[in-house]
């Protein structure tokens, strides 16, 4: 197929050298600084443009990969001529966002976290798919079919769902190592002591579910042992005394 990526950052950039490398032609990457463009644009012999006005009007699929709040601002300004597929990847906008202009449309969003410097195997990615019409749907099931190995419907409502379950799951959870990674620095205590008890925990929970895996003072309703911490953290972290409490009588009631 011929793709337009708008977008270069971490999912456009990802995204983009999947689908070339899977076969498709990248024609064309838009992105609204053209040095940003063109890095994509290069690394999957495609045109970079800056301007939407210059959109390659030919192409099978238009793949939207900017910031959630930008997405509209996109969408406003493409052609309504536009006969190719216009999709977005994100997980918590709506599909209805295309209707009131273009013809068709749909969603391709990849579960996973992206860093333009770090590898990922597109083929491990879970893609949730949506489009506007039966036909559309086959395409971009032929489409993300190409570059994963596990595509499904998810309609907007479950898509929104999986996408909070996500940011709990790896935003909030990658916040709380950053808060484990302080509080070690502050006590002369380097971050990789935890690497190992990081990657057990995440070892279980791809065999287990995480309430059957659940360890700590909070699940065994060791009081002493959270005074402790409630303590330690009074001294130099008073804002994460109430996160601590919250979150042990979470553990503990769950």
């Amino acid at each position: 197929m011929d793709i337009v990526v708008l977008g270069s950052g971490n999912v456009a950039t990802h995204f983009g050298k999947a689908l070339s490398d899977a076969g498709h032609r990248v024609v064309q990457v838009y992105s609204r600084t053209k040095a940003n463009a063109k890095i994509l644009a290069s690394a999957v012999k495609a045109d970079a443009i800056d301007k939407l006005a210059e959109l390659d009007l030919d192409a099978d699929v238009y793949l939207i990969a900017v910031k959630d709040d930008a997405i509209g601002q996109v969408v406003t300004q493409l052609p309504s001529s536009l006969e190719g597929a216009v999709v977005h990847t994100a997980g918590s906008v709506d599909m209805e966002i295309f209707a009131a202009h273009v013809k068709r449309y749909g969603v391709m969003y990849p579960v996973q976290t992206f860093s333009i410097a770090k590898p990922v195997d597109f083929s491990m990615v879970p893609i949730a798919l949506e489009a506007s019409d039966e036909a559309t749907y086959t395409e971009l099931v032929r489409l993300a079919g190409s570059v994963s190995k596990r595509c499904f419907f998810c309609d907007s409502r479950q898509r929104l769902a999986l996408h909070i379950a996500a940011v709990f799951a790896c935003n909030f959870t990658n916040h709380f190592y950053a808060i484990g990674a302080d509080i070690l620095g502050e006590y002369s205590l380097d971050f990789d002591l935890i690497r190992p008890l990081i990657l057990e925990t995440a070892q279980k929970i791809m065999a287990h579910q995480p309430r059957e895996v659940q360890t700590g003072p909070a699940i065994r309703n060791d009081i002493g042992t959270m005074q402790k911490h409630l303590k330690l953290l009074e001294q130099s972290h008073q804002d994460l005394v109430s996160l601590y409490r919250q979150m042990s009588e979470r553990i503990y009631s769950n």
